[in-house]
Formats: structure tokens, C-alpha cells, sequence
């Protein structure tokens, strides 16, 4: 059976390059902007987030089929399993944020008063 893709290695190359400029471009951009890119690489469907954690499980399947047959050690399915299950988990803390950054950034620039600023750190009562 032939690659479905004619280079992966290459494609996989220009992925991470390509992160990388965004990266790069969202460090300059605009908050509102920035907002937007955000939120849509959070998106748990088409988001960046999304579609690695499915490469990461993706791995896994294959990584379980070549373990099940002693050509790669069952540490390195368990390992891809876990790092799949952990990106899983992530994006489902991070949706209820994704809304919020869509909605903020939806929201008219133009606003009665300005923000106010969050306190970063949370503090536990002991």
C-alpha cells in the first residue's frame, strides 16, 4: 500500500514551521486579533489543539499494533496513551475558556468603562 502522503517527514517539518510563525505573528498582533487566533487554536474540532491530541491518539493505535508485536516496547504505547489522554483533558479545561475568547473578542471595542485588572495570583485560605 502506498503513503497517502508523499513526504510525512516533510509535511510534519512544515507543520512545526508553520507554528512556529504563528507563534511569532501572534506576539505582534493586535489583542483583539490575538484573541481570535487564540481562541480558534483552542477549538477542540478544528483547533490546533484538537487535531494534535487526535495525531497523538492516532500514534498510540499504531504504537499499541507494533507493541502487540514486540517491534517497539509497550512503554512507548502507554507513554503516547498518556500524553493523548493529558492532551484530551487539557482541551476540555481550556474549552469553557474558548468561549470566553470568542465572545471577548466579539465584543464592540467600544465600552462604557474601561476593564479592570484581574489579580494573577489566586491565594488559598488556610
Amino acid at each position: 500500500m502506498p503513503h497517502p502522503a508523499p513526504n510525512p517527514d516533510r509535511l510534519a517539518d512544515e507543520i512545526a514551521r508553520q507554528l512556529g510563525q504563528l507563534s511569532d505573528h501572534l506576539v505582534l498582533l493586535p489583542a483583539g486579533e490575538a484573541t481570535r487566533v487564540i481562541a480558534r487554536v483552542l477549538n477542540p474540532e478544528d483547533g490546533v489543539l484538537g487535531r494534535f491530541t487526535h495525531l497523538v491518539a492516532t500514534g498510540s493505535v499504531f504504537a499499541k499494533t507494533q507493541a502487540e508485536r514486540g517491534s517497539l516496547p509497550a512503554e512507548v504505547w502507554l507513554a503516547l496513551g498518556r500524553a493523548a489522554n493529558e492532551l484530551h483533558d487539557i482541551g476540555l479545561d481550556l474549552d469553557e475558556h474558548t468561549d470566553t475568547l470568542q465572545r471577548l473578542h466579539a465584543r464592540p471595542a467600544v465600552t462604557a468603562k474601561p476593564p479592570t485588572a484581574a489579580p494573577l495570583v489566586v491565594r488559598r485560605r488556610r
